[in-house]
């Protein structure tokens, strides 16, 4: 990113340093004869000349033959420029000098100045061409993050809209005077997902909010199953963390305690936000030989860990530390973010 921001700088600066090179070849003679006697013999008309045929032939290898596909075509026609160009330049000097002599060694002196120039300006140009390049390649990877995460925060919700829809319903045939809340929190989750989860960054506690709501839709749909800790202790709600990002890892701990026998099993959730730096952490009962009869749909519906990984592997590399740990019945997630 700082390399595309000075590249555009430069892109602003580059005519005046273009003009600031050529007042300096301009004036270079003078100053090189400023303290010998006389000062510089040649007419200030002399220098425009050599300058005109110096800035010619410049620019001609910049703007033509450097940005070219090149062909054999291309290189005879850069060839007879550049000799038309010296013997013109030759032809007019000699003006200056009161008649021709000493031609070829002027041509030849002429050649390298040309070829000077001609370095000078392909160095450049081939600068200005490998940061282009990267710039595409950069807009490229970003444009390609950017469909990838849709994709993964589009895999967020289908299974958690599907059961909450399913206890809704078992609800509303009970009669329960909880239906409405139930409903309504239901309706600020999507509104959430659909509105906000679009964008590229939310305030954290926004992002809480929906977490809250979240847990509490499935704390009603699970009963008596769970009994959710929950710890939030933050020092800046306004701070900014991508949407849906942690929810993949609590929909797995409700995901795999639901298909557990027996009551009360906890949940812990931690969320700490201390200087930007974010410290979330999730518990919850784990049995392997239950998940492995688990519903298939479900388990390969992209939600949970992997898409949560592959999210912050976008959106932060080399800035997290994740650490996913099973035993003694326990599933333990541990997450650092540097937001």
């Amino acid at each position: 990113m700082e390399k595309q921001l000075t590249f555009r700088k430069y892109l602003k600066l580059e005519p005046y340093l273009h003009v600031l090179l050529w007042v300096f070849v301009l004036i270079y003679p003078y100053v090189k004869y400023i303290e010998r006697e006389g000062g510089y013999p040649m007419s200030f008309a002399h220098e425009l000349n050599a300058l005109f045929f110096k800035m010619t032939i410049s620019y001609f290898l910049y703007f033509w033959f450097f940005p070219k596909q090149k062909k054999k075509r291309d290189f005879l026609i850069a060839f007879l420029v550049f000799v038309i160009n010296a013997l013109l330049y030759e032809s007019v000097d000699q003006l200056f000098h009161g008649g021709f002599s000493d031609v070829w060694n002027h041509l030849l002196a002429k050649s390298f100045t040309y070829a000077s120039f001609g370095i000078g300006f392909f160095t450049v140009h081939s600068v200005k061409k490998s940061y282009i390049k990267q710039a595409e390649i950069d807009r490229l990877i970003l444009e390609k993050q950017t469909a990838q995460l849709q994709t993964l925060k589009a895999k967020v919700n289908p299974h958690f809209l599907f059961n909450t829809l399913n206890m809704v319903y078992a609800n509303a045939l009970r009669k329960d005077d909880k239906t409405p809340e139930l409903i309504l929190k239901l309706s600020d989750g999507f509104r959430y997902v659909l509105n906000e989860g679009e964008k590229d960054y939310v305030s954290m506690a926004q992002e809480l909010d929906h977490l809250n709501d979240y847990i509490h839709l499935q704390q009603e749909r699970l009963s008596a199953k769970v009994n959710v800790q929950v710890d939030i202790n933050i020092d800046d709600p306004k701070q900014l963390i991508p949407p849906l990002l942690l929810i993949g890892f609590i929909e797995n701990a409700f995901k795999y305690t639901s298909v557990l026998k027996g009551t009360c099993h906890s949940i812990a959730i931690g969320i700490t936000l201390n200087n930007s730096l974010l410290h979330f952490t999730c518990k919850n009962p784990f049995e392997e030989r239950m998940t492995q009869s688990y519903d298939q749909d479900w388990n390969e519906s992209g939600t949970g860990i992997r898409n949560t990984q592959e999210r912050l592997d976008l959106l932060y590399p080399e800035q997290y530390n994740l650490e996913i740990r099973k035993a003694n019945h326990l599933f333990e997630i541990e997450l650092e973010i540097q937001l």
